[in-house]
């Protein structure tokens, strides 16, 4: 069984979402990357990585890829270098950081670009937790955003395409808040470079994610900790590159891609994952009250093949009870894809209130401290129905 067919059953599939539309379009997609240049920045991440792949293997002419992870872009090259092999394509990696002077230099000496895809993103519900990261994750998804966006408009690029999340909907936590806010600032950049955007679920198995926790645990003998009352809609990476790039190459002017609802894609507990994992991987889920008994049994329960659990119900920060990847605010085109929406967005915004962020973010980062009050209540400021849910509790409390 190869390791998408795996992943689609642990997330409780037993089919690819997105194959009657790539299939259909596959002559068209084919056309437009061949003999086309692209830059991937944030190419090293789990999405970033998928994207690379899907556009390596219909023969681009450039394929540039940007990523401050350079353990990561080892491993993709040589991902790469393992399946598809090589192409006529000139193929590079670039270790560094897309806010930098350098990615600049990049940029003037390697650009133009026909593509610019944007897959960086601080994703982490718990980097909430304190104002400095804060900080750094409105850097990097809201102004390194605008900043590579009009390197690649002066460089007279086709579409520039960054990932939003469904997160993104009615958001509670601030990374969601985040990306809500990169997207009413691209509404105002639309008005002078071509944009699109995709919202999706949890990618299973993701850099980072608990899912690939899993993966760590178990390599290190460790328990399984998850909680039982959260339920997600989970893709594959491979989905989550095929997503991509149908909204970068295909999309309209400040759509914005989502996976339609279907009989394939339904919402499940990160709990029923860990039992599907652990039966796959030939051991037993065993649950334990607590997180202290999981600890002190672990070598005992392994050693009868059994695997120490601890289950729980949810009571952290940002935790959303459910997901959604569009506003009954928004107008939705559901007919143009058999398994792909998209969100239809005017060039709408507010000039005043994207100038005030901005304005209000540089004040308070010219001060000698920061709170992390100032930034939850610029983010109610942008977004006056933003439900952000703090329970004093982060994910790096628990196990």
């Amino acid at each position: 069984m190869g390791l998408d067919a795996q992943t689609l059953g642990l997330i409780g599939r037993d089919a690819p979402l997105f194959d009657s539309d790539i299939v259909r379009l596959k002559d068209e997609l084919l056309c437009l990357v061949k003999g086309s240049r692209f830059l991937v920045i944030g190419g090293a991440g789990s999405i970033g990585q998928a994207v690379t792949r899907e556009i390596f293997k219909r023969e681009p002419a450039v394929l540039h890829v940007a990523d401050i992870s350079e353990n990561n872009m080892v491993e993709l090259v040589r991902d790469i270098r393992s399946t598809i092999g090589y192409g006529a394509g000139d193929f590079r990696t670039f270790a560094i950081d897309c806010g930098s002077r350098e990615f600049e230099v990049l940029f003037a000496t390697e650009g133009p670009y026909d593509y610019a895809l944007n897959l960086s993103a601080l994703k982490h519900v718990r980097s909430e937790k304190d104002p400095f990261t804060l900080m750094r994750m409105v850097e990097v998804n809201v102004f390194n955003i605008i900043k590579t966006l009009r390197m690649a408009r002066d460089g007279g690029a086709k579409k520039y395409f960054c990932v939003s999340t469904d997160k993104a909907a009615n958001p509670v936590n601030m990374m969601g808040a985040s990306k809500r806010i990169m997207e009413m600032f691209l509404m105002r950049e639309s008005l002078t470079q071509s944009i699109s955007m995709a919202r999706f679920a949890n990618v299973a198995f993701s850099d980072g994610s608990l899912l690939h926790g899993f993966n760590q645990r178990f390599s290190k003998r460790q328990p399984i900790s998850a909680p039982n009352d959260v339920r997600r809609y989970f893709v594959t990476p491979q989905e989550s590159g095929e997503l991509c790039l149908l909204s970068c190459l295909l999309g309209d002017n400040r759509d914005i891609f989502f996976p339609k609802l279907s009989e394939k894609l339904h919402l499940v507990t990160f709990s029923e994952i860990a039992v599907r994992y652990l039966r796959q991987l030939g051991f037993e889920p065993y649950e334990c009250a607590t997180e202290d008994e999981a600890r002190s049994r672990a070598d005992d329960l392994i050693a009868q093949k059994k695997w120490p659990c601890y289950f729980f119900k949810s009571d952290t920060t940002g935790e959303k009870d459910f997901e959604e990847f569009f506003t009954n605010k928004e107008t939705l085109d559901m007919t143009s894809f058999e398994s792909v929406g998209i969100i239809k967005n005017a060039p709408a915004f507010d000039a005043v209130m994207l100038q005030h962020f901005t304005d209000t973010l540089t004040a308070i980062k010219a001060k000698p401290s920061w709170d992390k009050a100032e930034l939850v209540d610029l983010f109610n400021e942008m977004i006056p129905d933003f439900a952000h849910k703090e329970t004093g509790k982060y994910l790096d409390g628990r196990m």
